[in-house]
């Protein structure tokens, strides 16, 4: 192998090194990786050589790099399905994560204007509102604000949601007949960022979603998930 093709060698050295350390549980998600400095001398290489072969990992979704503060391995991202609604517990369970949830609020309240309308429903009546952050061993991976019809839900704030999600709980009740899904790119204010562990300049997924059940809108919800640890599937299939 001739000189200019050891630097390349080297990268993927480094790469391999620590993909061998997340695959083998020596590291976490969360924990924190060597850095530049550690890694090119533990290499022999330069800082390039160790920057490059960290870029290319955090590019891959392998790893968290937080300017000023360090490098992590990162956890990995739930997939939400566009065409099948499913619990934010299940998801992150599913990939081996630990679920808990915040309550932020479990109310009932008057309609206002706007959300009578998306709801289909007088305004001046009540709705159940409810903002739930939920977390994957401790850090925030969704915002979920919540309206529910009574009608279709008349026990909603009875439920102890640290135990069972909205979704869960919805889904036994009233099994849905539509649903409308709305995606957009967006940022979030200071609250959403520090409930979401997240910078000033990440950006997030919102999902707003309007599902129908008994022949009447059910919810009308806004389910805001960080960028950098969130990620969306759709599959469809024509039979």
């Amino acid at each position: 192998m001739g000189k200019l093709d050891q630097p390349c060698a080297l990268y993927e050295r480094i790469k391999k090194s620590v993909v061998s350390d997340i695959e083998s549980g020596r590291l976490n998600p969360g924990d924190k990786v060597s850095s530049e400095t550690q890694l090119a001398k533990a290499f022999n290489a330069s800082r390039m050589t160790a920057n490059r072969a960290l870029k290319e990992l955090a590019e891959e979704d392998r790893i968290l790099r937080i300017q000023g503060v360090g490098t992590f391995v990162a956890t990995p991202k739930p997939e939400a399905s566009l065409l099948e609604i499913k619990s934010i517990a299940r998801e992150i369970k599913a990939w081996g994560g630990v679920h808990s949830c915040e309550i932020l609020l479990l109310k009932e309240e008057g309609l206002s204007r706007d959300i009578a309308v998306k709801m289909d429903l007088t305004e001046g009546g009540s709705v159940f509102h409810s903002i739930l952050l939920h977390k994957d061993r401790g850090v925030g991976v969704q915002y979920s604000e919540r309206y529910v019809n009574p009608a279709v839900a008349p026990l909603y704030l009875d439920q102890d949601f640290t135990r069972i999600t909205p979704s869960d709980y919805l889904l036994n009740l009233a099994p849905i007949q539509e649903a409308e899904h709305v995606i957009e790119a967006i940022r979030v204010n200071k609250t959403l960022q520090r409930y979401l562990n997240i910078a000033s300049e990440d950006p997030c997924l919102s999902l707003t979603r309007r599902t129908w059940a008994f022949d009447r809108v059910a919810t009308y919800s806004k389910i805001i998930s960080p960028g950098p640890r969130y990620k969306l599937k759709g599959k469809f299939s024509r039979k």
